[in-house]
């Protein structure tokens, strides 16, 4: 069986790619895939990583595990996504990095499926909006103990990609980055089901709703509707031409208040993480989803 666990920084589309999933959850199931909803496994799966710090798993761990899951159900993919799969919100930046047990979860996550093809999808996003999006919602008061002291400038994405892959060789790795979900959208959801290029997914523009003007949406449907034979790169560029046109700006632009940060601050930041996303691109066995 392949499991699929989907992941990301805390304030990327998490959501909205699991709502999506379960809303092609009839459709998914009889290819084979299931999409279970979240209630039946996030507590469950956290509990036992928790109790894998302290000791393996049981050898019937994981038939425990899918009953509970799949309710007595087949599938030959199985569909699991959680933001705190890493950790919860607030140890996100311990070590002075980003998800410094990532690697070990991902690893005990093999060990429960043994024998299972795991993969990972996650979902990473420019510190300049990660850093103060994440400390609006954590329980600091003070920026430097969220960061447990780190200077965001040495804060890479890069570190916690490479960490997974050196430790956990035999498992599938896909990355991509939030501020290109709404030109990848669709393919974040295939791959995510394994399914090919083509193949059409409901909301598969559920994105493009929430930050595009109604009048731009009904303008880029009917755009599509004249041109159904499109491939997804030429779609891709019709989404970006409509974004630059019909875009919500309040709901595309995030707000960076972070005291202390000025615009060359910011720059620096953003430069770096381009760099470090170039980087992630060229890691052996990740399989990195561009616009």
């Amino acid at each position: 069986m392949q499991v699929v666990f989907h992941t990301g920084a805390h304030n990327t589309d998490e959501d909205r790619i699991i709502k999506c999933l379960l809303k092609n959850r009839s459709d998914f199931a009889e290819g084979g895939v299931s999409v279970p909803p979240p209630g039946r496994y996030r507590k469950l799966l956290h509990q036992t990583m928790l109790a894998m710090s302290e000791a393996p798993p049981a050898e019937d761990a994981r038939e425990v595990l899918l009953e509970t899951i799949l309710e007595g159900d087949d599938c030959d993919r199985l569909l699991l996504s959680n933001e705190n799969f890493f950790c919860v919100p607030n140890m996100a930046l311990r070590g002075g990095q980003f998800y410094d047990k990532g690697d070990e979860r991902v690893r005990f996550l093999t060990q429960l499926f043994a024998g299972d093809e795991i993969e990972i999808h996650l979902g990473i996003c420019n510190p300049v909006t990660y850093l103060p999006a994440h400390f609006r919602r954590s329980k600091y008061e003070d920026f430097a103990e969220m960061t447990f002291g780190a200077d965001p400038r040495d804060l890479r994405w890069s570190d916690l990609v490479y960490r997974i892959r050196e430790n956990n060789p035999d498992i599938s790795l896909t990355v991509w980055c939030n501020e290109d979900t709404p030109l990848i959208w669709g393919q974040i959801i295939r791959e995510m089901a394994g399914l090919n290029p083509n193949v059409k997914i409901k909301g598969g523009f559920d994105l493009l709703t929430e930050i595009m003007t109604p009048e731009g949406m009904k303008r880029f449907r009917g755009y599509l509707a004249d041109h159904p034979t499109m491939t997804e790169i030429q779609k891709r560029r019709v989404i970006a031409a409509f974004l630059d046109k019909y875009a919500l700006e309040e709901m595309i632009e995030e707000e960076l208040d972070l005291p202390g940060w000025t615009d060359e601050m910011v720059d620096e930041l953003t430069e770096q993480y381009d760099e470090d996303v170039f980087e992630i691109a060229r890691i052996p066995g990740v399989t990195f989803i561009a616009p």
